[in-house]
Formats: structure tokens, sequence, C-alpha cells
């Protein structure tokens, strides 16, 4: 079974199609929010200064990932190197772990 884990109104779970059933229809883009400032995140660096600014911290242990650790939990962010690839599983594994700091919506 795979599939993304969906945070929605206080309950979690498994969408085994997340192209159809999260976004309502297929081919639209996701993007990440940071709901603060309602911005659109669109690079790594834009990403890592809300990161920081909350707590987590740059992770240097794989150099074929960018990861970032929360020293107060056990979570642990791991995205591709290439901002092009980040997937809607990344951004709602971003979501999941910071649920009133960002969110995805349809582009």
């Amino acid at each position: 079974m795979s599939g993304v884990w969906v945070f929605k109104n206080g309950v979690v779970r498994l969408v085994e199609n997340p192209g159809g059933e999260v976004s309502g229809g297929i081919g639209r883009r996701k993007v990440l929010i940071h709901i603060p400032t309602n911005e659109v995140i669109t690079s790594y660096a834009d990403l890592e200064r809300k990161l920081s600014s909350v707590g987590w911290e740059r992770y240097y242990d794989d150099p074929d990932l960018l990861q970032f650790h929360k020293r107060s939990t056990v979570h642990l962010i791991s995205l591709p190197k290439d901002f092009n690839k980040l997937k809607s599983m990344h951004m709602y594994d971003i979501v999941v772990k910071n649920r009133n700091i960002f969110e995805v919506r349809d582009m």
C-alpha cells in the first residue's frame, strides 16, 4: 500500500491516489504555502528560512538529500536535492510536521 498521508480537519488519512482524490482533478499542480505570510514556497532557500524560523535545523547526514531536523522532536524532513523534483508527498510531510505553518494548495 502506498500513498500520501493527508491531515485535514483534525484527521490523518492515507490517500492512495493523491493526484486524483486530493486535488479533485488530474494534472493540477500543488504548491506549498507558508500560512503566516500566505507566501508560495518557490525555492529551498525560502523553505529553509521558514523552517529555521520555527526551530528546524539543516541535517547534513545524506549528501543526496536535503534534510531538516527539529531538536525537540524525532521528526526528520527528507527532500530531493533538486527543488523541481519536490512532489506533493514531500509537501504533505512538511505540512504534517508543521500543521499551523504550512499548507498545500492546488495551483
